[in-house]
């Protein structure tokens, strides 16, 4: 047999030299701004761009005016310091006005009131958020809303504790009912003892309370409320009331009961093809007209009503997706336990759902806040257009067009990115699937 097999190498091949780097700072540019003849044109004109905003954006910062009674004024020291040609931004404005920004019309000796309402709710919020704290800090997020409700409106301390008391009634009707009538029956059955409690009784009771053990504050009117208060009371009071909503509404809407079904999709289809503009203008002049003659019901209870209705049809939607992206075997299993529909669906259906519609749930809440501006439509002081608008109209300031828009609008991210960065914190947690 021959020895000469030329396939096998007799030399080794001198060495060549190592590739050219691909790590770092030049791979990223190189993958996602040179990658290709079109991407290369885009990020050079993206760049010009961004040069050309910059030289106009940046010198108007740098001249920036703080301490001024007015636009004109503001001028005069961006002329006298920068010269004749020298535009600024004149911030003296919201240094100034800072306070309608915050609190609207809100008397001003009263300013301690909605701030500590607001820092309880974080209080309020922090056993919801982070499921590490003392479960017992729920009981005072069950009581956050009739001490924040006394603390902003002011008035009797008794109407927001026998309010309070209709949900205890609520509660009560439903632990005796469940065990025989089953949870559909005996939570109707609650809502009905509440809404009679909340519409015959409470003013009565609250009234001889008030008159045996008098104990009120201040009471302050809803057109002395505006600004982000405005916006973070309606935001928060419908972000929280549309999402139990919104779960009762995908379930409603996958029940195979004819007449929850039937309304369930009735309701979200009617929400949804309707402008929330709309409904505001409802809230606002179209809601009274089906009240008792004589009654006063508050303009900003009435927006809330409406604001977390139209939230509650949309989170609907994504949370019914995500009952929709759940493997069949997960309603398998529950059966398979024995477990009943509400049980399976608190243990085992609903937990997984959630998790998976968390994105679209925050995205809802996040423009459920943003559209709080809507109310401006109808006459409430909102932080972008009413006060905005209000600031605008004095004579001092009249003409200054960015720096209210820029306040408002920085303010508003800041609140919208913390959700968002929530959100991706909750999700990155809840994510045990591939652990």
């Amino acid at each position: 047999m021959s020895n000469n097999m030329t396939y096998v190498r007799t030399e080794m091949l001198p060495a060549l030299p190592p590739p050219a780097g691909q790590g770092g700072v030049v791979k990223w540019l190189r993958e996602n701004l040179f990658s290709g003849p079109l991407n290369t044109v885009l990020t050079i004109l993206g760049g010009v761009a961004l040069l050309w905003i910059a030289s106009h954006v940046i010198p108007w910062l740098l001249h920036s005016v703080w301490n001024a009674n007015s636009l004109s004024e503001c001028r005069e020291i961006i002329t006298a310091t920068w010269g004749p040609d020298a535009t600024g931004a004149c911030w003296a404005m919201v240094r100034e006005r800072w306070h309608q920004y915050m609190f609207g019309f809100y008397p001003q000796d009263l300013y301690w009131r909605p701030t500590l309402a607001f820092v309880l709710m974080f209080v309020a919020l922090a056993p919801v958020l982070f499921t590490h704290l003392p479960r017992k800090m729920l009981w005072f997020t069950g009581l956050y809303p009739a001490i924040a409700f006394w603390l902003l409106w002011g008035g009797s301390i008794w109407a927001p504790v026998v309010a309070m008391l209709g949900f205890a009634v609520m509660a009560i009707v439903f632990r005796i009912g469940s065990p025989r009538l089953g949870v559909p029956v005996s939570a109707g059955l609650g809502v009905l003892a509440a809404a009679f409690w909340w519409l015959f009784l409470q003013s009565e009771l609250s009234g001889n309370l008030q008159s045996a053990i008098p104990l009120s504050i201040e009471s302050v009117d809803s057109d002395q409320f505006g600004g982000f208060l405005l916006s973070v009371v309606i935001g928060v009071t419908a972000i929280s009331a549309s999402l139990p909503m919104g779960i009762l509404l995908a379930l409603g809407r996958q029940s195979d009961m004819l007449l929850v079904h039937s309304l369930s999709v009735g309701f979200i289809e009617f929400i949804r093809g309707v402008p929330l503009i709309t409904l505001l203008f409802t809230a606002s002049l179209l809601l009274q007209y089906f009240l008792p003659p004589g009654s006063n019901f508050d303009i900003i209870l009435r927006v809330i009503i409406l604001v977390t209705l139209f939230a509650a049809a949309y989170i609907a939607e994504v949370i019914r997706g995500g009952l929709a992206a759940l493997p069949r075997g997960q309603y398998e299993a529950a059966d398979a336990l024995g477990l009943d529909y509400w049980q399976a669906q608190r243990l085992i259906v609903m937990p997984q759902a959630l998790k998976i519609s968390i994105p679209g749930i925050v995205s809802s809440f996040i423009g459920l806040f943003k559209d709080t501006t809507l109310v401006a439509f109808v006459g409430l002081a909102d932080p972008l257009k009413g006060i905005t608008q209000i600031v605008r109209s004095d004579i001092n300031w009249k003409g200054i067009y960015w720096e209210p828009y820029i306040f408002a609008g920085a303010i508003f991210f800041l609140i919208c990115f913390g959700m968002s960065r929530y959100s991706m914190w909750l999700e990155q947690k809840l994510k045990t699937d591939h652990r």
